[in-house]
Protein backbone atom coordinates (compact mmCIF):
# COMPACT_ATOMS: atom_id res chain seq x y z
CA UNK A 1 0.00 0.00 0.00
CA UNK A 2 2.86 2.39 0.82
CA UNK A 3 4.42 1.67 -2.58
CA UNK A 4 1.20 2.62 -4.37
CA UNK A 5 0.82 5.77 -2.27
CA UNK A 6 4.41 6.71 -3.07
CA UNK A 7 3.83 6.11 -6.79
CA UNK A 8 0.60 8.11 -6.77
CA UNK A 9 2.03 11.09 -4.92
CA UNK A 10 5.15 11.26 -7.11
CA UNK A 11 3.28 10.92 -10.40
CA UNK A 12 0.64 13.43 -9.23
CA UNK A 13 3.50 15.86 -8.64
CA UNK A 14 4.91 15.03 -12.08
CA UNK A 15 1.46 15.71 -13.51
CA UNK A 16 1.53 19.26 -12.20
CA UNK A 17 5.06 19.86 -13.49
CA UNK A 18 4.49 18.51 -17.01
CA UNK A 19 4.86 21.71 -19.04
CA UNK A 20 4.70 20.56 -22.64
CA UNK A 21 3.35 17.12 -21.80
CA UNK A 22 4.42 14.14 -19.75
CA UNK A 23 7.26 13.37 -22.14
CA UNK A 24 9.17 16.38 -20.81
CA UNK A 25 9.47 14.68 -17.42
CA UNK A 26 11.22 11.54 -18.65
CA UNK A 27 14.48 12.59 -16.93
CA UNK A 28 12.67 13.03 -13.60
CA UNK A 29 10.82 9.72 -13.99
CA UNK A 30 14.14 8.03 -14.79
CA UNK A 31 15.75 9.58 -11.74
CA UNK A 32 12.87 8.44 -9.53
CA UNK A 33 12.46 4.84 -10.68
CA UNK A 34 15.99 3.97 -11.85
CA UNK A 35 18.46 6.08 -9.89
CA UNK A 36 16.63 6.65 -6.60
CA UNK A 37 14.62 3.45 -6.11
CA UNK A 38 16.40 0.96 -8.42
CA UNK A 39 13.07 -0.55 -9.47
CA UNK A 40 14.49 -1.14 -12.96
CA UNK A 41 17.65 -0.60 -14.95
CA UNK A 42 18.24 2.26 -17.33
CA UNK A 43 18.00 -0.19 -20.23
CA UNK A 44 14.61 -1.46 -18.99
CA UNK A 45 13.41 2.13 -18.66
CA UNK A 46 14.56 2.91 -22.21
CA UNK A 47 12.76 -0.21 -23.47
CA UNK A 48 9.51 0.80 -21.76
CA UNK A 49 9.85 4.26 -23.26
CA UNK A 50 10.39 2.78 -26.74
CA UNK A 51 7.35 0.52 -26.39
CA UNK A 52 5.20 3.47 -25.30
CA UNK A 53 6.40 5.57 -28.22
CA UNK A 54 5.75 2.81 -30.76
CA UNK A 55 2.26 2.10 -29.44
CA UNK A 56 -0.65 4.13 -30.78
CA UNK A 57 -2.05 6.61 -28.31
CA UNK A 58 -0.74 9.35 -26.06
CA UNK A 59 2.89 9.64 -24.94
CA UNK A 60 1.77 9.25 -21.33
CA UNK A 61 1.50 5.48 -21.88
CA UNK A 62 5.06 5.19 -20.59
CA UNK A 63 3.71 6.07 -17.13
CA UNK A 64 1.40 3.05 -17.18
CA UNK A 65 4.27 0.78 -18.24
CA UNK A 66 6.47 2.11 -15.44
CA UNK A 67 3.70 1.48 -12.92
CA UNK A 68 3.15 -2.03 -14.32
CA UNK A 69 6.86 -2.85 -14.02
CA UNK A 70 7.04 -1.55 -10.44
CA UNK A 71 3.76 -2.85 -8.96
CA UNK A 72 1.74 -4.76 -11.54
CA UNK A 73 -1.78 -3.77 -12.55
CA UNK A 74 -2.35 -1.73 -9.38
CA UNK A 75 0.86 0.18 -10.11
CA UNK A 76 -0.19 0.85 -13.71
CA UNK A 77 -3.56 2.22 -12.60
CA UNK A 78 -2.00 4.24 -9.79
CA UNK A 79 0.65 5.93 -11.92
CA UNK A 80 -1.80 6.62 -14.73
CA UNK A 81 -4.40 8.22 -12.45
CA UNK A 82 -1.63 10.11 -10.64
CA UNK A 83 -0.23 11.45 -13.90
CA UNK A 84 -3.55 12.30 -15.57
CA UNK A 85 -5.83 13.30 -12.69
CA UNK A 86 -4.31 16.43 -11.14
CA UNK A 87 -3.28 18.01 -14.44
CA UNK A 88 -6.74 17.38 -15.92
CA UNK A 89 -8.46 19.13 -13.02
CA UNK A 90 -5.97 22.00 -13.14
CA UNK A 91 -6.33 22.28 -16.94
CA UNK A 92 -10.08 22.58 -16.65
CA UNK A 93 -9.86 25.59 -14.36
CA UNK A 94 -6.91 27.22 -16.10
CA UNK A 95 -8.64 26.90 -19.50
CA UNK A 96 -11.63 28.80 -18.18
CA UNK A 97 -9.36 31.56 -16.85
CA UNK A 98 -7.20 31.50 -19.99
CA UNK A 99 -10.25 32.08 -22.21
CA UNK A 100 -11.18 35.21 -20.28
CA UNK A 101 -7.81 36.80 -21.09
CA UNK A 102 -7.58 35.85 -24.77
CA UNK A 103 -6.43 39.35 -25.87
CA UNK A 104 -4.07 40.00 -22.99
CA UNK A 105 -0.42 40.79 -23.75
CA UNK A 106 0.50 38.67 -20.72
CA UNK A 107 -1.14 35.65 -22.30
CA UNK A 108 0.87 36.03 -25.50
CA UNK A 109 4.09 36.50 -23.49
CA UNK A 110 3.43 33.35 -21.46
CA UNK A 111 2.72 31.34 -24.61
CA UNK A 112 5.95 32.56 -26.24
CA UNK A 113 7.92 31.83 -23.08
CA UNK A 114 6.63 28.28 -22.71
CA UNK A 115 7.76 27.22 -26.21
CA UNK A 116 11.54 27.36 -25.53
CA UNK A 117 10.99 25.82 -22.11
CA UNK A 118 9.20 22.88 -23.70
CA UNK A 119 11.90 22.49 -26.36
CA UNK A 120 14.56 22.40 -23.65
CA UNK A 121 12.68 19.83 -21.59
CA UNK A 122 12.10 17.58 -24.60
CA UNK A 123 15.78 17.90 -25.58
CA UNK A 124 16.82 16.92 -22.07
CA UNK A 125 14.54 13.88 -22.25
CA UNK A 126 16.05 12.89 -25.59
CA UNK A 127 19.57 13.11 -24.20
CA UNK A 128 18.71 11.08 -21.11
CA UNK A 129 17.07 8.33 -23.17
CA UNK A 130 20.06 8.30 -25.53
CA UNK A 131 22.48 7.85 -22.65
CA UNK A 132 20.31 5.10 -21.12
CA UNK A 133 19.80 3.20 -24.38
CA UNK A 134 23.15 3.56 -26.15
CA UNK A 135 25.78 1.26 -24.73
CA UNK A 136 28.11 1.29 -27.77
CA UNK A 137 29.28 3.68 -30.47
CA UNK A 138 26.96 1.99 -32.97
CA UNK A 139 23.97 2.98 -30.85
CA UNK A 140 25.08 6.61 -30.79
CA UNK A 141 25.58 6.55 -34.57
CA UNK A 142 22.08 5.14 -35.04
CA UNK A 143 20.67 7.76 -32.68
CA UNK A 144 22.42 10.58 -34.56
CA UNK A 145 21.31 9.24 -37.96
CA UNK A 146 17.72 8.85 -36.73
CA UNK A 147 17.68 12.38 -35.30
CA UNK A 148 19.03 13.78 -38.57
CA UNK A 149 16.48 11.87 -40.65
CA UNK A 150 13.62 12.90 -38.35
CA UNK A 151 14.71 16.52 -38.57
CA UNK A 152 15.39 16.74 -42.32
CA UNK A 153 12.70 14.46 -43.77
CA UNK A 154 9.02 13.76 -43.34
CA UNK A 155 9.74 10.08 -42.70
CA UNK A 156 7.38 8.52 -40.19
CA UNK A 157 9.30 7.88 -36.92
CA UNK A 158 7.96 4.31 -36.84
CA UNK A 159 10.16 3.53 -39.86
CA UNK A 160 13.15 4.77 -37.89
CA UNK A 161 12.16 2.61 -34.91
CA UNK A 162 11.67 -0.36 -37.21
CA UNK A 163 15.05 0.20 -38.85
CA UNK A 164 16.71 0.37 -35.45
CA UNK A 165 14.95 -2.84 -34.41
CA UNK A 166 16.17 -4.64 -37.54
CA UNK A 167 19.72 -3.45 -36.95
CA UNK A 168 19.47 -4.62 -33.34
CA UNK A 169 18.19 -8.04 -34.39
CA UNK A 170 21.05 -8.34 -36.85
CA UNK A 171 23.47 -7.64 -34.00
CA UNK A 172 24.76 -4.35 -35.38
CA UNK A 173 23.61 -2.34 -32.39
Amino acid sequence: MMLLLSLFSRFALFSLMAVGGGITLIPEMHLYVVENHHWMSGQEFASLFAIAQAAPGPNVLVVSLIGWKVAGLAGALTTTVGMCGPSSVLSYYVARLWARFHDSPWRRAIERGLAPLTIGLVSGSAMLMSVAANQHVSGWLLCAASALLAWRTRLNPLWLLGGGAVLGLMGWI
